[in-house]
This record gives structure tokens, sequence and C-alpha cells, in this order.
């Protein structure tokens, strides 16, 4: 029910951009990305829609690779819908703000054998919505190339800082 609210709302936010003004500046890239509590590195996509001269909308995704700690494996990714609010927009450097939703889904499978006492498999699985809150920076080279970094809290049970690095291409 929850992944089907969030992709509602991500529908509604990119139909929205259609309509939007056609000089605005769209942008979508790739990064590189770190989160605290799988302590584990991810790759991710984005996209940022300007719909004003300060302010832009910019949906994502990570998919952090599997670990393995023993006999147990993680996987988690995340997609998020923030918003970006420009304090400094100048041509080189642009700095903002970020805000937003988050949808991290998170596997941890086991198999683990207690010889003749037997074991077997164990698999769960568990999606949380939670809040984004962070910044970033845009180093805007001039070319269609922007390279960016930033970094977010994600508001959600224990929460996790995620540090993302990466480049954006103006479409």
């Amino acid at each position: 029910m929850k992944l089907k609210l969030l992709f509602t709302v991500l529908c509604l936010i990119a139909g929205g951009l259609w309509t939007s003004q056609a000089q605005m500046q769209t942008k979508i890239g790739a990064a590189l990305a770190y989160g605290t509590e799988i302590e584990n590195i991810g790759l991710g996509a984005t996209a940022e829609f300007h719909i004003a001269e300060r302010i832009s909308l910019s949906p994502n995704f990570i998919y952090y690779f599997p670990k393995e700690e023993g006999p147990i494996k993680v996987n988690w990714w995340e997609i998020n819908a923030d918003g970006h609010y420009y304090f400094l927009a100048d041509d080189g450097i642009q700095v903002f703000g970020l805000a937003g939703v988050n949808y991290s889904q998170v596997k941890v499978k086991s198999d683990i054998d207690f010889g003749p006492f037997g074991g077997g498999d164990f698999e769960a699985s568990d999606g949380r919505v939670g809040l984004n809150i962070g910044a970033g920076i845009n180093f805007d080279l001039g070319s269609s190339l922007v390279p960016f970094a930033k970094l977010k809290h994600v508001i959600i049970d224990e929460g996790q800082a995620v540090i993302a690095a990466g480049v954006k291409f103006k479409i």
C-alpha cells in the first residue's frame, strides 16, 4: 500500500513537470553513494526538474551493493522524491538545501547450517517511509556536465546519513 502511494505521488509530480515552462533546466545523471546504516556503497540514478528559478524537484534512486555478514546477506535500495531550494545560484557554484520523502526497502536472507541439529533458510524484508533533510552543491562548469555532491539524513527508524557524488547531464 505504501509503495502504491509513493508511486502515485511520483507520477503526479512527473506529470506536473511536463506542464512546466520549457526554458527551465532539466538534468539527469548518476551517482556513487555511501549509507551509514548499511555501511556500504551504492549506485544511484537522479534527475532534476526546475519548476522555478530557485526551486527544483529531484527524484532519485540508490541501490546499495549486496552485503554479506557471515551467513547473512543484506540487500537495500531506496527511492526518494526531494525538493531543492537554491540558496546560492551563481553560474559556477550552486548550493542547495533539500527536503523530501524516502522509501527504503531492506531484504535479509540467511542460510544457517547447525550441522546435525538442522538449520535452514530464513528470509525477511521490510519497507519503510521516511523523510530526507540535507544539503548539496552543483559545480556548473559551463558545459553539459554538472558534477555534484550532497549529504542528507534519512529520518527513518535509527536513521541513515547518505553522502553521494556524481554527475548530471543537462538535457
